[in-house]
């Protein structure tokens, strides 16, 4: 999703495929969920996620528990 496309309104789930260094959103929607904690991550806001496991997350210590095997 670039800057120029319009965002959609409303609370809706987003779907996204993660790339290496960058995502591409399948589904439009303003956030999607991290893995660990559920917690929404606005799509404008989303810097973690992992490529093998298609996975969000919402900041770096969500990426360490999920590793841990933690969460």
């Amino acid at each position: 999703m670039n800057r120029f496309e319009p965002r959609p309104t409303g609370a809706v789930e987003a779907r996204v495929q993660y790339l290496d260094g960058d995502f591409r959103v399948v589904r439009p929607g303003a956030f999607v969920r991290c893995a660990v904690t559920g917690a929404p991550i606005p799509i404008d806001e989303l810097r973690y996620w992992s490529v093998d496991r298609q996975e969000a997350y919402a900041n770096p210590d969500a990426v360490l528990q999920r590793r841990a095997g933690r969460a």
